[in-house]
């Protein structure tokens, strides 16, 4: 968790000193990446808002994506979690849209993934897509993994956009 910790911190001041903001869409990390950005004091600069979009119930209330969204899609996946990174950034009005989907453990998904998979993407003045698979079933270890390759994205997007004009 330390290292989730110190890598949001640090993206949390860039995305202050480029006054930049930022609202996240996590399921499979279960809000670790939310909690790790609002750690940092002063982070109402920079985060407007997350949500824990574990169920298709939550996909609907707290991110608003209605079912004629979902039509050729799947959760899990890379189409998937941009279009989750894409409206979180839309409704929240934010720089960055952050996403990650998965299956965090013992088992896999009921799409076929196995535990340890996980999509992430970003979207904003860059947008950024992968997949992780950590190839373990350990739930907690993957969650930490998901939110460490989730900030990861965050740093090389922001890599990515240079510095802000």
């Amino acid at each position: 968790m330390e290292a989730v910790l110190a890598r949001a911190a640090a993206l949390g001041e860039r995305l202050k000193a480029r006054g930049e903001t930022i609202a996240v869409s996590e399921s499979s990390s279960g809000g670790l990446v939310s909690a790790a950005l609002l750690a940092l004091p002063g982070a109402s600069a920079y985060f407007m808002g997350g949500a824990v979009t574990y169920t298709t119930t939550a996909r609907g209330v707290l991110v608003g994506i209605t079912p004629d969204q979902m039509v050729g899609l799947r959760s899990s996946s890379e189409p998937y979690a941009m279009l989750l990174a894409r409206t979180m950034r839309e409704r929240m009005g934010t720089t960055w849209g952050l996403a990650e989907t998965g299956a965090s453990g013992p088992t896999g998904n009921r799409y076929g993934d196995a535990a340890g998979h996980t999509c992430l993407a970003i979207s904003g003045p860059v947008e950024l897509v992968r997949t992780l698979e950590t190839g373990g079933a350990e739930r907690w270890r993957n969650m930490l993994e998901f939110a460490l390759a989730t900030l990861g994205l965050l740093d090389e997007a922001l890599s990515a956009a240079g510095p802000r004009p």
